[in-house]
């Protein structure tokens, strides 16, 4: 009897680990995870273990880096080392799966630096270049801010493989998906052209219970499910019939639980059948306990009323602006919480 993430497998799931973590990575490589994801949270995280101080040593010991050199030269190892882990099934898949994603700089959209944005543009076309050159399975992560869509037909064109991330509305996605088409479209050849497009889902439920409280039973706590649902089907549409060897596949992103009564597996079951899934460590741990067995849900949504429901009390504008300003500063604070770590750790080594 197959193993309830081999049953979720099975039924047509990428399982992606929500870590760099080596130690993770091997673990989950084992249980059938084919991908994983970073970003600064998760470096930070790591950093604080002291794990890597010989490597930070290592860095600091030449040419004087400046802190924020360091952790991105130490970001660079880390998702490297996940990289190797992939690589066989990249190239089992010619290209289809097996990458890790590697977060461009959060700070472009920190709101204390105000970045003209022109310069958000061009600095995401400049990272995005330097973070992938010489990387078969990486992929860049792109918000889906202004900026950042507007940086993606160039990084598309340039033969990237992109995942774009904090997506919450369809607008966004659309705005993305069709920046990046215009870009592929550009090549001599679409054999590599691999996108894929990160819906965060468990977020938006949690900006439901806040600010829609009135919601029906039968509503709340689905919002981020219906949203997710009706991208990956407008998704599927568009891609079909292009011709293309490579799926752009939809990422199904904050998949992890947030209220203690709901299942850590809520958002993994409702979701089972297709595209990639970006789990948490601990929701696939809770996902391998569980003994269940996992089938195709992923076209599956609840009844009209509850549908209708939804589409007249959910204002999308004020969700996706509300969301994207949370999700920035999430992001940037730890990146923030990063560099202050390299100083701390800089002195640190050099008194040891």
């Amino acid at each position: 009897m197959p193993s309830p993430l081999e049953s979720l497998i099975a039924c047509g799931t990428k399982l992606w680990l929500d870590s760099v973590d080596p130690d993770l990575v091997l673990e989950n490589r084992r249980l059938g995870a084919t991908g994983a994801t970073s970003n600064p949270i998760l470096i930070a995280n790591l950093v604080k273990t002291g794990r890597f101080d010989d490597q930070l040593g290592q860095l600091l010991a030449h040419g004087n880096p400046t802190d924020d050199q360091v952790a991105w030269q130490l970001t660079d190892q880390i998702v490297t080392a996940a990289e190797r882990v992939f690589a066989p099934v990249w190239q089992a898949t010619d290209g289809d799966d097996g990458y890790v994603s590697f977060e461009l700089d959060p700070l472009l959209e920190d709101v204390e630096r105000n970045l003209p944005h022109s310069e958000r543009v061009e600095q995401y076309v400049e990272l995005g270049k330097r973070w992938s050159a010489e990387h078969r399975n990486r992929m860049i992560k792109v918000p889906a801010t202004p900026a950042g869509i507007d940086a993606l037909e160039d990084l598309a064109t340039a033969g990237i493989p992109l995942n774009v991330t904090l997506i919450f509305t369809l607008q966004q996605y659309e705005e993305a998906r069709d920046a990046i088409w215009r870009g592929a479209q550009h090549r001599q050849s679409l054999d590599h052209f691999k996108s894929v497009y990160s819906i965060f889902i468990s977020r938006v439920d949690v900006y439901t219970e806040k600010h829609l409280p009135k919601l029906s039973p039968a509503a709340q706590g689905q919002v981020g499910l219906v949203n997710a649902k009706r991208m990956w089907a407008n998704n599927r549409e568009f891609w079909s019939g292009k011709g293309l060897p490579l799926a752009q596949e939809m990422v199904f992103a904050s998949t992890g639980s947030k209220k203690p009564e709901d299942p850590a597996w809520k958002y993994v079951e409702a979701l089972a059948g297709s595209d990639i899934q970006t789990n948490p460590p601990g929701t696939n741990d809770a996902v391998q306990a569980s003994g269940l067995s996992f089938s195709r849900t992923i076209d599956q949504l609840p009844p009209d009323e509850v549908l209708a429901e939804i589409d007249k009390a959910v204002d999308i504008e004020h969700l996706e602006q509300t969301l994207m300003s949370e999700g920035l500063q999430k992001f940037a604070d730890p990146q923030k919480e990063l560099l202050q770590l390299m100083a701390t750790k800089r002195q640190q080594l050099a008194n040891s």
